[in-house]
């Protein structure tokens, strides 16, 4: 009775298995090791060195005398493309690279916040509340003054006005991109300041606690 394809990188079956040339499904996971089964390959060194097609026992016997994987990086070439590393240290640093790409991307997320020239003072506080938060969140954010009527021949009042929320947030941002006249709007980006050391902060408490009582 004939049996079912089996797929690459699947544990061996002995006799029971199929042929390594046929009946085979190509597997979306990297192989490595044993689980390349092909006559040759084109060997890549640890240091990118390009030793040359060599036979896959010699290229398992190389990675096993290095204490490294045999890895399959271009598995559409002729022969397949391999390199020898270590796999899990590979697979380690890429996940830790793509968490960083994550996180420089959520920082890069940009609010917005409008204001008019003539604000009043609570509206103010509220608004500049909004970009405190948002600054401390690692967010930037753009703020946006608003000009209507007889307003727009006033622009030294958007100005002064951003000049002064960027004083008032300083401990939390700086100024990324300068007040700007945008049509009838102004506007101005401001950028989160790097988190502060945590050695700092220990001092801090260090001081906060209280002294020893001396021995009696």
């Amino acid at each position: 009775m004939a049996r079912g394809p089996t797929f690459i990188g699947a544990p061996r079956t002995g006799s029971h298995g199929l042929s390594r040339t046929r009946g085979e499904l190509i597997s979306t996971e990297t192989r490595i090791n044993e689980r390349i089964r092909v006559p040759e390959v084109r060997l890549v060194g640890p240091n990118g060195e390009q030793v040359g097609i060599v036979r896959i026992e010699d290229a398992l016997r190389l990675a096993r005398e290095a204490d490294l994987d045999l890895v399959e990086v271009a598995a559409q070439a002729r022969p397949p493309v391999c390199k020898l590393m270590d796999y899990g240290k590979f697979k380690y640093e890429s996940a830790q690279k793509a968490r960083e790409s994550r996180r420089n991307q959520q920082q890069t997320v940009i609010k917005e916040q409008k204001l008019r020239p003539k604000i009043d003072p609570h509206d103010y506080e509220t608004k500049k509340g909004h970009v405190t938060r948002f600054l401390g969140q690692g967010h930037k954010v753009k703020v946006t003054i608003m000009f209507r009527g007889r307003e727009q021949s006033r622009p030294e009042l958007g100005f002064r006005l951003l000049q002064r929320l960027a004083e008032d947030v300083g401990e939390l941002g700086y100024v990324e991109a300068t007040p700007k006249q945008d049509g009838r709007n102004m506007t101005m980006v401001l950028a989160p300041n790097k988190k502060p050391q945590k050695a700092p902060r220990s001092q801090q408490e260090a001081q906060q606690e209280p002294a020893p009582e001396p021995a009696g």
